[in-house]
């Protein structure tokens, strides 16, 4: 009971898929980042359904590409792309490390935030136009890749500093049962990258490589900068890694 009150605070916190009312208990919340990578799975099955109906459909890599790029957003309701984009705000800032974690909790939109989020919108559709959705072994990578970046998101959550240690992620934290999350985050990392290696090597590979040097270049720059991280930190790493995926298969596709 206790991991299904997780895994269902772990939807309701990370998507907008309806989910029964429940609970915040220390108990409840000590196993939510165990389950955040099933709420990439969500997300993947709907992009893979979308990629199939629109290459059986005959639809263009444009329109094909709007609906990869819409489809994490209208799942997660934007939460990640409202962390890139706070985080963006502070990198601009270029000030102070106790001031830029107040830029984080500011909840104005600056101007680095509205740049960074357009031009990280284009680059995403074009890194989507680029891909070659030929086959579902190649749709099925790409549609695991949201796994991969919250099963990395998770992951740093619970082996990294929290840089204010306080907010809705220490909250996450300070409860969770951090060395079993751990494990079963590593699980799901060998798991992903198996199956991602599996359905297409090359490009599974290349997916799987982009994913852990974005999250190597994360902890180096939270820690740099904020001397940590937040949720605004998890968030923006997520959707530079998701990113990363899709031009790492593009480009592994144009290079093989």
């Amino acid at each position: 009971m206790k991991l299904l009150r997780s895994a269902g605070l772990a939807f309701a916190m990370y998507s907008k898929i309806p989910m029964p009312r429940m609970e915040w208990t220390n108990e409840s919340l000590s196993y939510v980042f165990a389950f955040f990578p099933a709420v990439g799975l969500a997300v993947g099955a709907l992009l893979f359904g979308w990629m199939n109906l629109a290459a059986w459909l005959g639809f263009g890599s444009m329109l094909t590409a709007v609906g990869c790029v819409l489809i994490p957003f209208l799942v997660t309701g934007g939460i990640h792309l409202d962390g890139f984009c706070d985080t963006a705000d502070a990198l601009g800032s270029h000030q102070s490390v106790e001031r830029k974690l107040e830029i984080l909790k500011d909840s104005h939109v600056g101007a680095f935030a509205l740049m960074a989020c357009v031009l990280y919108l284009l680059a995403l559709f074009a890194f989507w136009c680029e891909t070659e959705l030929t086959g579902w072994r190649t749709m099925a990578v790409l549609a695991l890749t949201p796994v991969w970046s919250r099963s990395w998101s998770g992951y740093g959550v619970v082996t990294m500093k929290n840089a204010r240690g306080s907010g809705l992620l220490a909250t996450f934290t300070d409860a969770a049962a951090a060395r079993q999350v751990r494990w079963v985050l590593r699980l799901w990392l060998a798991a992903v990258l198996a199956a991602m290696v599996l359905l297409r090597p090359w490009c599974g590979l290349a997916a799987a490589a982009a994913g852990a040097l974005i999250f190597g270049y994360y902890r180096w720059k939270a820690e740099k900068e904020f001397g940590g991280i937040t949720g605004d930190l998890a968030g923006w790493f997520l959707q530079l890694c998701e990113a990363g995926c899709v031009l790492a298969v593009a480009a592994a596709q144009h290079l093989g």
